[in-house]
C-alpha cells in the first residue's frame, strides 16, 4: 500500500512512496498529526542522486522493523532538499550545531513544534561495533527505541534540548569585522592558496569537492593583482580535476566530488549545478589565457549537459544518479575486456594504456578511466574522440543511469549563465542558441517574466506553486540574464535582471542585514533560514551581492549602488574572519579594491569592432551596447542618453560611475 508520498512529483519522494513507512511530505498535515497523537516527528532529507540515501533507504526505510517502529511511535516525514532547500538549510544547520559537521542523508528527531533534539547523517539499520579505531556507529533501530522511551517516561529533556538548540540557531553568531575590501580580498586569495594541495590540486584533502567559486575567485583576483601564485592555483586544480577519475572522459561532465585526495574515485553523481559552474569557469579559464585545454573541457561537459539532462520542454534536469542495477558507478567503470570488445584487441590496449584501465583495475576490480599516471596525455590523440564516442555508446547499451527529471529555477540559472558565457567567447551557435532557448524556459516556463509569482521547481515544464523562488533562484536566473545579455544585448534583459533583483529587495531582507533563504510572504519554519557562506553551490547572499555589484556598473543608479554597498558590508562584516568561505561573493568587493571601467558602444547593430573589445579578458569591464532609440537601455542606464553612434561607424563612450568621457569611433 501506498504511503502519503504517492501523490508527489520529486522522484525522490515517489522513489519511497512504496516504502512501509508511512512517510508524510513536509506540511500542516504530517505535523497536526504528530500534536493530535502526541508524537515526536523523524524528519528524513536527501535527494535523488545521493548514493547514501539510497544504502539507508534499502537498508532501513524498506525494512518491516523499522517501519513498525517509526509507524507506531512517531511521524515520518519525508524531504526532498532540492524542492525545499530552506527546510534543509535549518536542520542541516541543527546537525552541524550538535555534530561539527552535516550532510546527507540527513536524519533528525524534533518535536510537534518542529524543534529539533536529534540530528545526524546516514545511519546504519542496527549498531556497527568499531573497527580499526573508529567510533561505534549508533544504529537506527537503537535510536528508535531510546527516543520512543524517553519521549514517554523523560520527555522533559527532550523539549529542554530541542528548545536549546533553537537558542543557539536563532542566536546570531557572526563576528562583526571591520577589515575593508581590499583586505578581505587579499586574504581570501591567500587562505586559499594556503589550502591548496600543491601536488594534486583542490583545497585540503580528502574529501575533495571542485569549488568552482573558488576558483573563478582565483582567477579574477589573478588578472586584476598580478598574482601569479592565485593563478597557478586555480589552472593547476583545473588541470588536475580534468586528469582525474571526477571527470567522465568517456562521456564529458563531472561527477559531485572525489573521495580521495587524487580526484581519482568520485562519487559518481553528476549534478546539473556542478557542471553548469565548472562549464562556466573552464570558459572563463580560456578566455584569461587562450589554452586549447580549457575550450576542451568546457565544451564537453557543456555538450555532456545538452546531451543527458535537457528535457522536451525546454528545461535541464537536476542531475545523474550514482548507481546503476543497484552498484555505484557501474555506468562509468571498464575493464580492458570491455574496451576490446568495442574497440577491437590493438586499438583498445592503446586505448586502456593512455586512460589506465587495468587488468587488475583501480577501483574494486574495475577502472575508472582517468590521465593522471599517464602526465604527457593532456591532449589524447585526435582519433580517440571517435574511441571514446563508441564506448559511450556501449555504456550506454549495458546499462541505464536513473535521472531527476526535476527542474530547479537557480541551478538552470546557473546553466543559462554558461551557456551564455561560451556561446560568447567561443562563437559557437549550439552554445548561443541553447543559452536563448533557456532564457526563455526561465521567463515562461519557472514564471521569471513575473518574480513575484516564480518557482523554485518545476515538473514537466510547468512552475509547482508549492515552492515559490527563494533567494538564490531570483539572484542566480538575474545573473543567468546578464550573461545572456552579452550575446545578442538585448537591453530587455536588464530590465529582467532588474526586476528579479528588486524583488530581493523587496521580500527577502533579514532582520540583521543581507537577506534570508525565503521570501517574507513563504512559509515560515522554527528560523528564517541565512546562508551566507558558500556551500556546493555559492550561497544566495553571495549571488545578490554580484548581482548588485553588475547592476550599479551597468546602470550606473543609485538605487544599485546603495543595494551593492549595502551587500558588501554586509559580506564583510560576516565573513572577515573566513572570507574565503564566501569566495562567490568576494568576487562583488573586488570592484571596490580595483577600478572598473564601463564601456558603451552605440552603433546601428553588434558591430565587428565590439569584438575587439569583448575578445580580452578583463574582469572589471562592462559593455552595454546602445543601439538607437533604445529606451530599454535609456530606461535602465540613464547616463547612456547622450550615447550617440555615427551612420556606418562604431563609437565607444570609456565610462565610470555613471560618468562618461570622450567617445572614440572604429
Amino acid at each position: 500500500m501506498a504511503n502519503h508520498l504517492a501523490g508527489e512529483r520529486s522522484p525522490y519522494l515517489l522513489a519511497h512512496a512504496d516504502n512501509p513507512v508511512d512517510w508524510y511530505p513536509w506540511g500542516e498535515e504530517a505535523f497536526e498529526k504528530a500534536k493530535r497523537e502526541d508524537k515526536p516527528v523523524f524528519l528524513s532529507v536527501g535527494y535523488s542522486t545521493c548514493h547514501w540515501c539510497h544504502v539507508m533507504a534499502e537498508e532501513s526505510f524498506e525494512n518491516e522493523r523499522v517501519a513498525e517502529l517509526l509507524n507506531a511511535h512517531f511521524v515520518s516525514v519525508k524531504v526532498d532538499r532540492e524542492e525545499r532547500p530552506d527546510v534543509d538549510a535549518v536542520y542541516l544547520a541543527a546537525c552541524a550545531a550538535l555534530n561539527g559537521s552535516a550532510g546527507w542523508p540527513l536524519t533528525v528527531l524534533m518535536t510537534p513544534a518542529g524543534e529539533p533534539f536529534f540530528a545526524a547523517t546516514y545511519l546504519p539499520r542496527e549498531n556497527r561495533l568499531a573497527q580499526y579505531g573508529a567510533r561505534d556507529q549508533l544504529g537506527l533501530i537503537e535510536l528508535l527505541n531510546y527516543v520512543a522511551e524517553k519521549w514517554t517516561r523523560d520527555r522533559g529533556s527532550l523539549l529542554r534540548t530541542g528548545a536549546d538548540i533553537l537558542r543557539y540557531l536563532r542566536r546570531s553568531s557572526h563576528d562583526r569585522g571591520g577589515a575593508d575590501a581590499g583586505e578581505l580580498t587579499a586574504k581570501t586569495a591567500k587562505d586559499l592558496q594556503e589550502s591548496w594541495d600543491k601536488e594534486y590540486g583542490g583545497f585540503g584533502t580528502a574529501p575533495k569537492f571542485p569549488s568552482p567559486h573558488k576558483l573563478l575567485f582565483l582567477l579574477r583576483y589573478a588578472a586584476l593583482s598580478g598574482d601569479k601564485t592565485a593563478r597557478k592555483a586555480a589552472e593547476h586544480t583545473l588541470q588536475q580535476m580534468y586528469r582525474g577519475g571526477i571527470y567522465d572522459h568517456i562521456g564529458g561532465g563531472f561527477c559531485r566530488y572525489s573521495t580521495d585526495r587524487e580526484w581519482l574515485a568520485p562519487h559518481f553523481e553528476k549534478t546539473l549545478y556542478d557542471n553548469a559552474l565548472l562549464a562556466y569557469v573552464y570558459t572563463e579559464a580560456w578566455e584569461s589565457g587562450h589554452m586549447p585545454l580549457w575550450r576542451k573541457v568546457a565544451s564537453e561537459t557543456l555538450d555532456y549537459v545538452l546531451r543527458e539532462l535537457r528535457l522536451p520542454d525546454g528545461g535541464y534536469a537536476s542531475g545523474q544518479d550514482a548507481d546503476s542495477d543497484g552498484e555505484e558507478g557501474k555506468y562509468y567503470l571498464l575493464t580492458p575486456e570491455d574496451v576490446a570488445s568495442v574497440l577491437g584487441a590493438d586499438e583498445g590496449r592503446h586505448f586502456c594504456e593512455c586512460y589506465d584501465i587495468l587488468p587488475e583495475g583501480n577501483f574494486h576490480g574495475k577502472s575508472i578511466p582517468n590521465l593522471l599516471i599517464n602526465q604527457r596525455w593532456s591532449f589524447v590523440p585526435e582519433g580517440y574522440a571517435a574511441y571514446r564516442e563508441r564506448l559511450r555508446d556501449y555504456r550506454a547499451a549495458r546499462c541505464t543511469l536513473r535521472r531527476d527529471d526535476k527542474e530547479l529555477s537557480a541551478w538552470n540559472g546557473m546553466l543559462l549563465m554558461a551557456l551564455s558565457r561560451a556561446g560568447a567567447a567561443f562563437g559557437e551557435k549550439r552554445y548561443a542558441d541553447a543559452a536563448r532557448a533557456l532564457g526563455g524556459w526561465l521567463l515562461r516556463k519557472a514564471g521569471a517574466d513575473e518574480p513575484d509569482t516564480m518557482a523554485a521547481v518545476c515538473y514537466g515544464g510547468e512552475k509547482d506553486a508549492r515552492f515559490p523562488a527563494q533567494l538564490d533562484d531570483l539572484a542566480l536566473a538575474a545573473l543567468g540574464f546578464l550573461e545572456l545579455y552579452r550575446l545578442d544585448y538585448d537591453s530587455a534583459l536588464l530590465q529582467k535582471a532588474e526586476a528579479l533583483a528588486d524583488a530581493i529587495l523587496r521580500d527577502f531582507p533579514a532582520s540583521e542585514g543581507g537577506f534570508a533563504r525565503n521570501s517574507a510572504r513563504a512559509e515560515q519554519l522554527i528560523l528564517r533560514p541565512q546562508e551566507v557562506p558558500d556551500g556546493a553551490l555559492p550561497s544566495g547572499n553571495g549571488a545578490a551581492a554580484v548581482l548588485f555589484d553588475l547592476l550599479e556598473r551597468l546602470s550606473g543608479r543609485e538605487k544599485w549602488r546603495e543595494a551593492a554597498e549595502a551587500q558588501r558590508t554586509f559580506l564583510a562584516s560576516r565573513m572577515s574572519r573566513y572570507p574565503a568561505e564566501a569566495a562567490f561573493g568576494m568576487l562583488a568587493l573586488l570592484s571596490r579594491v580595483y577600478p572598473t571601467q564601463e564601456l558603451v558602444c552605440a552603433a546601428e547593430d553588434i558591430p565587428a569592432a565590439l569584438a575587439l573589445v569583448t575578445g580580452r579578458y578583463a574582469p572589471a569591464l562592462t559593455v552595454l551596447l546602445k543601439r538607437p532609440q533604445d529606451a530599454a537601455l535609456t530606461a535602465f542606464a540613464p547616463f547612456t542618453a547622450a550615447c550617440r553612434g555615427e551612420t556606418g561607424k562604431a563609437v565607444f563612450y570609456p565610462c565610470s560611475g555613471g560618468t562618461c568621457r570622450t567617445p572614440y569611433s572604429l
